[in-house]
């Protein structure tokens, strides 16, 4: 069992080429062995952006504060705010870009 405070995790870099003032915590990542899941909080400052990518994993996402867009593979944004829900279906394109003023938190849930 693992019990922590989310501000105890360690708030990284988000490295990927294309990403822009985004952070991410593992809360539960790869060090907890988890056998189905990973659990990532990641914050996008205002005018960032994560990449605009596709992975072979699909992604759900619940929206903790901020407004933002999504941007899908046709180009389409939908805007993003506090207690939203995004599901991405593995290999389509997205990209979460931060419009607003304060920080967009969200949690992210991927397949280990």
């Amino acid at each position: 069992m693992k019990i922590v405070h989310y501000t105890d995790v360690e708030n990284l870099s988000f490295k990927e080429e294309g990403a822009n003032k985004v952070r991410i915590r593992w809360l539960i990542g790869e060090k907890d062995n988890p056998p189905n899941f990973y659990l990532r909080m990641i914050e996008v400052e205002p005018g960032g952006h994560t990449p605009f990518h596709s992975h072979s994993k699909e992604h759900e996402v619940f929206i903790l504060e901020g407004n933002g867009k999504i941007r899908d593979e046709k180009g389409k944004e939908y805007s993003l705010r506090e207690g939203m829900v995004v599901y991405v279906p593995p290999r389509e394109k997205h990209q979460f870009k931060n419009n607003g003023e304060g920080i967009l938190k969200f949690l992210c849930i991927i397949p280990k």
